[in-house]
């Protein structure tokens, strides 16, 4: 009888990348591939987490309760963190694409939480019956249990992309939430800029935080990526951020830098996917992104009536944006300046790298009108954000 084909892990494509010269060999990112290889393997025969609910509450996940009772524990989750550009999200979404279980997401931990507040106003919002009919009881009155149940429910797998907690409204559930999570059996994997230690350092009434810091470093494997090579910073080196006139050589350049941000070869240009992102319940389409570059075009972003949330949600994720065809700014076309700047001010305070192509050089991108004072201050951003200080800044909001 013939063996079944081995299913491969992250260890293997991290070799792959590596034979292909991808990526150059690294002691930390080698540490990191041996902890999420073992908890690729650990996964592989883990019961996806499936809830019932009975009409008034939900019983333990019976999956979870047989896997307990052969005496097998629940696999440790990992927690990546480290400086900017050291390979974190990439060795993540290794893990996340070979991971063979079905009930997965990987989201970034910004949408995340908002998600999680969103279902707290609606469990807020709802009656006591309603209330029963979404997973909690008649008397219940804290929506975390009925909320981590469902998460649980859709996702027995998550990863969290750039953990970082900075708001005090995400602070004061985090702890009872996870708390929750972990009870379900949910697996998480994070990456992060900062050490768990240093989770909301400062906060506002952060010794009722800490019982979360201690959560992550009871469940998840701390692994730091340290060390001094900055590969995204390295990748952009020597590259140019902005290009003018908007022409087929300056496109060419825009698009060799993509290729080089993302690791992919300019031969599967048709491969680079798009992505979906949700904005306040509407859908916003990236027409190319990989590895936390998106591409847009001015047009898409600018001309259309989008607003601070929707560039806000493109600040978050990705962690840098190349933007092609910017025009010459004027009174003719004020409302598309003015969405410009709102798009730079977001890109800006959350250290984004953005590389564009323009219609002229900078000094001239705006010849004159009503809103010359505020585009002062775009120009001077965007000078700013071609320095290496800036390119070599950590991606997220307050981390300068």
């Amino acid at each position: 009888m013939s063996q079944p084909l081995q299913k491969t892990g992250p260890k293997d494509e991290y070799q792959a990348l590596i034979q292909a010269e991808e990526l150059k060999p690294d002691i930390d990112q080698a540490k990191a591939v041996a902890a999420l290889e073992r908890l690729h393997r650990e996964l592989i025969d883990y019961p996806v987490i499936k809830n019932i609910h009975d009409g008034f509450h939900f019983r333990w996940p019976a999956g979870l309760f047989r896997w307990l009772s052969s005496r097998k524990s629940i696999p440790r989750g990992i927690y990546l963190y480290g400086g900017v550009g050291r390979g974190k999200s990439m060795l993540m979404d290794l893990f996340y694409a070979t991971a063979t279980i079905t009930s997965k997401r990987r989201v970034h931990f910004h949408e995340f939480m908002l998600d999680i507040h969103t279902r707290l106003k609606q469990w807020h919002d709802f009656s006591k019956q309603e209330r029963a009919q979404h997973g909690g009881r008649t008397s219940d009155e804290d929506p975390i249990p009925s909320v981590a149940r469902k998460i649980a429910n859709e996702a027995t797998l998550l990863c969290f992309d750039e953990l970082q907690v900075t708001d005090i409204a995400d602070a004061m559930v985090l702890t009872r939430l996870f708390k929750e999570l972990f009870a379900q059996g949910v697996i998480v994997v994070a990456t992060s800029n900062r050490p768990p230690d240093d989770l909301y350092k400062n906060g506002l009434n952060r010794q009722r935080f800490l019982p979360f810091i201690e959560q992550i470093k009871e469940k998840l494997e701390i692994i730091p990526l340290e060390g001094p090579v900055d590969y995204r910073y390295n990748r952009l080196k020597g590259a140019q951020t902005y290009y003018f006139p908007v022409n087929e050589e300056t496109t060419a350049q825009l698009s060799t830098t993509f290729f080089r941000l993302t690791d992919r070869s300019i031969a599967d240009r048709a491969k680079v996917p798009s992505e979906e992102l949700t904005v306040q319940g509407r859908t916003l389409f990236v027409p190319k992104a990989a590895r936390g570059v998106a591409v847009f075009s001015f047009k898409r972003l600018c001309a259309n009536p989008l607003g601070s949330a929707d560039y806000l949600t493109i600040a978050r994720t990705y962690h840098t944006i190349i933007m092609v065809a910017i025009p010459q700014f004027g009174n003719e076309n004020n409302d598309e300046a003015k969405r410009f700047i709102t798009l730079i001010d977001a890109l800006y305070e959350h250290g984004v790298k953005f590389l564009c192509s323009a219609a002229v050089p900078l000094h001239s991108l705006y010849s004159g009108g009503d809103v010359s004072f505020e585009f002062e201050r775009t120009v001077s951003r965007l000078m700013e954000m071609q320095s290496e200080d800036y390119l070599t800044r950590g991606h997220g909001r307050n981390l300068r």
